[in-house]
């Protein structure tokens, strides 16, 4: 065997565990555990054995037969093979669970007669109209759309439509959850969707009165004993009878088969996301997957973007259509909402007079300031750590600060500060994902989040946000997004982390790299392997 492969120490000693409990001597099918635990760290569920034989000098057939010959694919089983594909257990049985499941919930037809959509959806929302005819057909509905393509307004006039129903039924106004990955999303999801509320008539407002957003987790039930089961399951389901998942693109496979578990048969689910944004950081691609599988006869989708400015509209497209010269073309001919930097050594313009607005009325504060100041700008990284990491240009910033202030910034905990919520915390009501500024008080320092204040030392999860990595970002927005590019050879430069880098602003982006960076993250897609998609187009 000729092996070119990066291992990880993880990999090796798994397989090496797995292969001596089983009592398995083939070297070849060591070889292929290690892979698909590979294949788990980069967001895959499962490896082809197929497309890897000839990085590694083997003849697809006989290693795929030795495979399913080994002592780990019998019963019961370590190893799985869908086709060509090689799982560990987990994971087969969670993608066969949410192929069942999403096939018996899509192919549930809602009881009632259906409500009059134009009343809701006249000639202006037309390809939103669309989009409600097909969720209003089925139990499940995968709804798609990059920023600004009209989906939060979408699900508001939907729900009021399905509250009417219930109302002209006889029944009463149906129990909603809203719910979102992380706690930033939920609140960005709540905050959109009683915008759209709010416009509708008075009676639609009434029936969806007091509509609230949560996390999964929370939505779920989490549980003190376990991080991968919840209260709520196929034995305990959810009460509710339609839920709306927002940022789908973000949702793993266990966390999808939680979710889909829990839900009960009647129950109508809407998944809405943008399948061309960065997938879950843990396995699986369930969004894409699902848009993959179902077909468009099943998916809503939504094309035409009203937020952007024209230029960063047609800058999103050309990144998901893969074309770099049009990008590049918009990137050079650049506007107002367009900026093109080769090089990030004129960042301090940028940062600083920002991080001195934040400081000035933190200070004085003023949270409500600093959290709008907060608002205004974000800078992108894709890594964490290097030259082109959040903690370099975190430091950076506040080395700015120092040198424009005179004050040093000795403690991690200064008037100024911004932060960024890592983990849940459900006892503080803190979710990952949740931004806050550190002001100055009477009594000390205090932390700012989301209307909620706390002493610094009740926060242990939170890190400096001058800066922020694109996974984390996903899910939150900013008036203008400055985007440093890591260099080409990054193997986290990828279409979709630029393209998700890019969708976060509201009216303006800057974006920092060279053309040969560019071309990189747009010529590069993070391809996932899953089976979810092709189980889905075997349904019967």
């Amino acid at each position: 065997m000729t092996i070119d492969i990066d291992f990880e120490p993880a990999d090796i000693q798994v397989a090496q565990r797995l292969t001596a409990l089983a009592g398995e001597s083939s070297e070849e099918v060591a070889l292929a555990v290690r892979l698909v635990v590979r294949a788990l760290r980069g967001g895959s569920v499962c490896v082809d054995l197929r497309e890897a034989a000839p990085s590694v000098g083997l003849q697809p057939d006989a290693w795929l037969a030795a495979v399913a010959a080994s002592p780990l694919a019998a019963t019961p089983p370590v190893l799985r093979l869908f086709g060509d594909l090689l799982y560990l257990d987990r994971y087969w049985l969670e993608e066969q669970q949410v192929c069942a499941d999403v096939l018996a919930l899509v192919g549930t037809v809602p009881p009632g007669e259906a409500p009059d959509v134009l009343r809701l959806f006249p000639d202006q929302y037309a390809e939103q109209r669309t989009a409600a005819k097909v969720a209003l057909s089925q139990g499940l509905t995968v709804l798609t759309g990059g920023p600004g393509t009209g989906k939060t307004t979408t699900v508001a006039r939907l729900l009021a439509l399905l509250a009417e129903q219930a109302a002209l039924a006889g029944r009463p106004s149906p129990r909603i959850a809203l719910a979102a990955p992380t706690g930033k999303a939920a609140a960005r999801l709540q905050e959109a969707v009683q915008l759209q509320v709010d416009e509708l008539d008075p009676q639609d407002r009434a029936r969806l009165a007091g509509l609230r957003a949560t996390t999964l987790h929370r939505l779920l039930g989490a549980r003190p004993d376990t991080s991968s089961r919840f209260r709520h399951h196929r034995g305990n389901r959810l009460p509710h009878d339609v839920i709306v998942v927002d940022e789908t693109s973000m949702v793993s496979l266990t966390m999808m088969a939680r979710l889909l578990e829990a839900v009960r048969p009647q129950t109508r689910l809407l998944l809405v996301g943008d399948p061309d944004q960065l997938a879950s950081v843990e396995a699986g691609a369930v969004l894409a997957d699902l848009v993959d599988g179902l077909g468009a006869s099943r998916v809503a989708s939504l094309t035409t973007s009203h937020r952007f400015g024209a230029a960063i509209g047609e800058l999103a497209a050309a990144v998901r259509a893969g074309d770099a010269d049009a990008a590049l073309e918009v990137l050079r001919a650049g506007d107002e909402h367009i900026e093109w930097l080769p090089s990030a050594h004129s960042l301090r313009d940028v940062l600083l007079p920002q991080a001195l607005r934040l400081r000035e009325a933190c200070v004085l504060g003023d949270a409500a300031t600093a959290a709008a100041t907060l608002d205004e700008h974000r800078l992108l990284c894709a890594h964490r750590r290097g030259p082109f990491g959040v903690a370099h240009w975190n430091r950076q910033v506040e080395r700015w600060l120092t040198e424009a202030t005179g004050e040093p910034l000795w403690s991690t905990w200064y008037a100024g500060r911004p932060i960024l919520v890592t983990a849940n915390d459900y006892g503080l009501k803190l979710y990952n994902g949740d931004t806050g500024v550190t002001v100055a008080a009477p009594d000390g320092l205090r932390v700012a989040i989301g209307g909620l204040s706390f002493t610094p030392g009740r926060l242990v999860e939170v890190e400096t946000m001058h800066a922020m990595t694109i996974h984390k970002s996903q899910g939150s927005q900013a008036d203008e997004v400055t985007v440093l590019l890591p260099p080409e050879d990054s193997r986290l430069l990828t279409r979709e982390l630029f393209y998700t880098a890019v969708t976060r602003a509201k009216s303006r982006v800057r974006v920092v790299g060279s053309e040969a960076e560019v071309r990189a993250a747009i010529d590069r897609q993070a391809v996932r392997a899953t089976g979810l998609g092709p189980r889905l187009r075997q349904r019967p």
